[in-house]
Formats: C-alpha cells, structure tokens, sequence
C-alpha cells in the first residue's frame, strides 16, 4: 500500500495502522525505517526557523494552559485523597476473585466484546459503501486523467464526489460517547445505542480511509475494464478491491481495537458491560472489584492489539481468511449475546422521540452564560487537549526507546516487556476511569482531566513511538559506534535525530484526537466542554447541547488545522 493520502486522516490513530508518513514506514514492519523516509529530502532553512518558531510557540501556550489550570497560583493537589489513591493501588494485588464476581465480570467482558463486534461489524459495513460512494474512483468521469507532469489528479470529479467527502465529515467529527448521550435519549437503554454510537462515527472515519484506499490502488486495470463497457461497481469489484483486500481486512481490525475502549466508555454511560460494572464498583468505593474488571479489560485490549498487529504485520491470505471467518463467528455470537431490537429503529414511538428531539434541538442556542461560558469552556478543551499531550509526549519518549523489541540481552529484554506491560495498562483502561482517579488527589478542574487524558494518551503515543524505534534505520548509529563514538554519542547524534520529526508528528496527530476526548472526561466532571454538555443532557436542553456540540467540532477543526501548519513545517 503507498497511500501519501492517508496521512489527512481525521482519525489519527490511523497511525498505528500506517505510519505518520503513510502506510508501511512505520507500522508494517517495513525496513524503509526513517532513515528512508528521510533520504532525498532536505528540509529548507525557512523550514527550520519555523519549526523553531512553532516549538516556541507550543512551549508558551503549555504554559499558558498550565496558568489558567491554577498550577503555580493556588492550591491544586489534595494532599488529603493520598490515601484513598493509595488503597486503590494496594488493590492491585487483591483482586476480587469470588466465583459470583468472576461470573459477573465475565458477562460484562462478553457483552463489551459483543459491543464492540457489531459496532465494528457495522461501521466496516458502512465504510465499504461510503468509501466507495467518496472515493474519487467512483465519481471520475470517464477520460479523465492526470494533469501535466505533476501527477496530481485535478480534473473530472463530479460534484457528487463533494457533496459525499463534506456529509462524511460531520459523524466523524462528533466523539462517539456524545454520539452515545443523543442516542441514549431517543433509544433509551437499549442495545443499539452501544452498537451505533460506535458504528457511526467509526462508519465515517472507515468511509474516508477506505475511499482513500481505492483511490490508491493502481488504476489501470479499473480504467481498462471501464473501457472495455464494465460498470463502476464491476469494475471495483474485479479490479480493485481484490488489490485492497487485506488493508481493507487489516484496517477493520485496527477498529475493532479501538471499538473496544469505546464500548468501555459507553458503558460508563450507560450502555453496559465492563464500563458500567466499573463505575458501579467505583461509586461503592469496591477497588478489589475494579481491578479484577480492570484485568478483564486488559486481557481483551491485548487479545484484540495482538490479533490486529499480526494480521497488519503479516497479512497472508490465509490469515486473512481466518481472521474473516473468525470475525464472522463472533459477529453471530454477539447478536444473540446482546439479543439488538432491529426493529426499534424504525417504531413509531422511535420517530416521534427523534421528531420531537429534533424539533427541540433547532436551532442551537447558547448556555446559560452565553458566549462568554462558551468560549471560556472552549478555551479549557484547548487547555485540557495541550496539558495532556504534552505530558503523554514526554513520558512516551522516555519509555518508547525502552520498550521497543529488538537487540539487547536479558535483562533489556525483561525491561522492555514490563515497559510495554505498562503502556497496555494505561491505554487499556479509559480516560473516564483515569479522571476519578485523578480526582482523588487533585481539585476538580480542567487539570485533573488534562492528567487523565495524559495518562491514556502515554499508553498509546509509547506504543507508537516504540515502533518508530523498532523500525528505524540501525546502520548510522553502528556506523558511529564503528568509528569509536561512544553509545550515548551514537543515540544522541544517530538514532535521536532519526526519531524526533516522526515523535513530533505522532504528538501532533494525537492533539487533535485528545481534543475530542476530553469530552469522555468532562462527562464525570474534568471541566471543558464536555462537562458543559453533560450538564445539558441532565436538563434535556437539547438545542443548548446541539451548539455545545458546534463549538467542540469548531475546537477540533481549529486545532486540525493548527497541527496541520506545525506538521508541514516540521517535515
């Protein structure tokens, strides 16, 4: 796969699948490493001033957000919740194991995996046929071609190809819990709420990757068979998607990983299964019981990472197939686990709630305190979002050159094992649970949420940049070492510098991703917009909800952009 598109992803976590520099530099175990990402590209001195000047930039407004946090003019740590934190962790080593509990943590364990199965099984289902309906393939008028020498397609795009990218971009902006909370309201404790609060803004992201596949896959043979009077969809099917077949199986995987930390993220809302056990135990103050939950949820999370990074690794046919029919196994098993009411979908009594929500949620309307309380919640998300990537950034570049795989003896090879022991943990376990527990020791606010997000976004920028490590070039730091330099000398001048800009673009991508998350952890009371729309959907003040909901995908969109600037400049 040689997709450069792919890097404009919305979700960007993507970069697990691909790389930050398109598929196969960084995530398929390629050997191009950085060293061949970079060979024959020079950066420009203009380039250099202006990353100078974003990282100065970047540097001042961490400090700004770690201002408006309080940090440094009033008290922020409760000195006080220290041992309530301390007996949350002592709890590790006893983990509730009476036979009721492990039946219950069991049941909650299949109905997350079940959750996450069809939410998954769905959004695949309406990626392949949104990915074809925006891929430009499909909307390229017959002739149409490359323009001049620069290869870039220009021309012969019908509009529908517009329309399609810009109604896909909406679902996919909108974070799957608040997806969760609209549903929940219309729908109430139902099953489907799970399934397509994960299913329609995991459809949308899967559409644009999917439609970025197609577009990438040698055209010839299509155009070829377009020629000879084949239909678009015959002509996909014959000559492209037997190409983009094992991306296509491999991304899907990728998303069930992902689907898996939503369902636990639902739940705490409501949806059921592992999150909703684990708020109910925390609620109770039972940390036995959350741990024994919490093993659960790590167990699954490794099961699923592991599955998906063989099947990105080394996509065989056979595996493919495997993984295919495996899939479809599970996705029986979880419809009769969660027993979905299809059908209330399309009840009257389903209409008349969405008519009447919709009705009442137009048009958006302000909060309470106007757009003063709407800016001063959006800049705390902007705050939130920079606090906790600058804080997982810097412990994952302390761990990733620990727990990448390869070389070493024993004892580094113990040390990277429990390294990446510790980055599962702490992305395994989701950004809401982490928020109660930060709470235990430090005042509510917009700090205990950026915390918490820092912690999980550790686990999955350490995973991420373990791989860049794993995958860089060896031969200059040998090269040095050969020449007499000493060890530190060889990774400050050699493997350092191969790492930084992919480190970099890593951070910058998972930015934009947390900024959506701190909805996730506004909800049990972090601050920032999230907390605002809780507070909304507590009152039913739907048209409210529906303008808090503008305002966070206005964030997203500023600082896609903004991370888009500092990404060029930096390459």
């Amino acid at each position: 796969m040689t997709t450069r598109d792919l890097t404009d992803l919305t979700e960007h976590e993507f970069g697990l699948f691909t790389g930050p520099d398109g598929p196969g530099d960084a995530g398929d175990g390629g050997d191009r490493g950085d060293g061949g990402a970079a060979r024959g590209r020079r950066r420009r001195p203009g380039h250099r001033r202006a990353a100078r000047w974003w990282l100065v930039g970047l540097a001042a407004a961490v400090g700004w957000s770690l201002w408006s946090a309080g940090v440094g003019r009033q008290e922020v740590v409760n000195s006080g919740g220290w041992t309530v934190m301390g007996r949350f962790w002592r709890a590790a080593v006893s983990p509730e194991l009476s036979s009721g509990f492990l039946r219950l943590t069991l049941d909650a364990t299949l109905v997350t995996v079940a959750f996450a199965v069809l939410g998954t099984a769905l959004a695949v289902l309406l990626g392949l046929v949104g990915g074809v309906l925006t891929s430009e393939t499909w909307w390229r008028r017959p002739g149409a071609g490359r323009t001049g020498g620069t290869g870039r397609r220009r021309d012969g795009l019908r509009p529908g190809w517009f329309v399609g990218r810009l109604a896909n971009g909406l679902p996919r902006g909108v974070h799957e819990a608040v997806w969760g909370l609209f549903l929940v309201s219309i729908l109430g404790r139902d099953p489907m709420v799970g399934v397509l609060a994960i299913a329609i803004p995991f459809g949308a992201v899967t559409a644009k990757v999917y439609a970025d596949l197609i577009d990438e896959t040698a055209r010839g043979p299509y155009e070829a068979l377009r020629a000879a009077g084949s239909g678009r969809m015959a002509a996909l099917a014959y000559a492209v998607f037997p190409v983009a077949r094992a991306e296509i199986v491999s991304y899907a995987f990728y998303r069930f990983e992902c689907s898996v930390r939503s369902a636990v993220i639902l739940g705490m809302i409501g949806a059921g299964g592992l999150g909703f056990q684990l708020n109910l135990s925390f609620q109770s103050l039972r940390y036995e019981e959350m741990w024994t939950l919490i093993y659960a949820l790590v167990a699954v999370s490794a099961l699923a990472d592991m599955w998906g990074a063989r099947l990105r690794r080394r996509a065989s046919p056979g595996r493919v197939k495997a993984s295919v029919v495996a899939a479809a196994v599970l996705v029986v098993a979880s419809v009769v686990k969660l027993g979905p009411d299809v059908g209330r979908l399309v009840s009257a009594q389903t209409r008349r709630l969405a008519a009447e929500i919709a009705a009442s949620a137009w048009p958006p309307s302000l909060p309470v305190d106007g757009w003063a309380g709407l800016i001063r919640r959006s800049l705390e998300t902007v705050q939130m979002s920079l606090l906790a990537i600058a804080l997982a950034s810097a412990l994952a570049v302390g761990v990733a050159f620990v727990a990448a795989r390869g070389g070493g003896g024993p004892a580094r090879r113990v040390a990277a094992a429990q390294a990446r022991a510790v980055l599962l943990l702490t992305r395994a376990i989701p950004p809401p649970v982490w928020a109660l527990l930060v709470l235990f020791v430090v005042f509510p606010g917009p700090l205990p949420g950026a915390l918490a997000l820092g912690i999980y976004n550790f686990g999955i920028l350490g995973r991420l940049m373990s791989e860049v490590v794993e995958n860089l070039d060896p031969r200059p730091a040998l090269a040095l070492r050969a020449l007499g330099a000493p060890a530190v000398s060889a990774f400050a001048y050699a493997t350092l510098p191969m790492s930084a800009g992919r480190f970099a673009a890593y951070a910058l991508y998972r930015w934009e991703v947390a900024a959506r998350e701190t909805v996730v952890v506004g909800v049990v009371g972090a601050g920032g917009l999230g907390r605002l729309l809780e507070q909304q959907r507590a009152a039913f003040d739907y048209s409210a909800m529906v303008g808090t909901v503008a305002a966070l995908i206005a964030v997203s969109v500023v600082i896609d952009l903004v991370s888009a600037a500092a990404r060029r400049s930096l390459r």
